[in-house]
């Protein structure tokens, strides 16, 4: 059995995305793989109207879709630092929310220390740690950039150890 997971690490100017294929296999002993299917990112220009940025990340989020076929989203939970920019990430999230709504697929969300220990088991994890974890579990020689697709892949990890 096989499932395509997208992670996302949303953002107004960039969404980090990072597809990973969970397989098991059956027998004696029940033995699971993942691998890398894609990463990148979703950027919006600060130049465009705000309307105009959300509608972007609505457009090049459903040719994501259209593309990877998940089975399912993992994406990560806001983290509230600075108000401002927590509102704008926070829009660029309901876009997402709503592309997920609309083609009826299934998602889960983590905060950033429940991915950290899944990757770490140290939910205080600094950020080359959860990278080296990537590159681990993905069995990758470079970290991908920029940071938010790896980010992204964390998040999708996340999910594919909760299966």
């Amino acid at each position: 059995m096989e499932k395509r997971i997208l992670g996302l690490d949303p953002g107004l100017a960039i969404v980090g995305f990072g597809a990973i294929a969970w397989q098991q296999s059956q027998g004696k002993v029940q033995n699971t793989t993942v691998k890398m299917l894609d990463f990148g990112v979703i950027r919006t220009s600060s130049d465009m109207e705000m309307s105009q940025r959300l509608a972007t990340l609505f457009d090049d989020l459903n040719t994501l879709m259209d593309d990877l076929q998940p089975d399912l989203v993992a994406i990560e939970k806001l983290f509230f630092y600075r108000m401002a920019n927590t509102i704008l990430v926070a829009q660029a999230r309901g876009v997402l929310m709503l592309v997920l709504g609309q083609r009826k697929l299934p998602y889960v969300e983590f905060a950033p220390p429940q991915i950290k220990q899944a990757l770490t088991n140290y939910g205080k994890a600094d950020k080359e740690e959860v990278q080296e974890a990537v590159m681990r579990e993905l069995d990758l020689e470079e970290m991908p950039k920029p940071d938010d697709a790896a980010d992204a892949l964390a998040v999708a990890l996340t999910a594919a150890f909760q299966l």
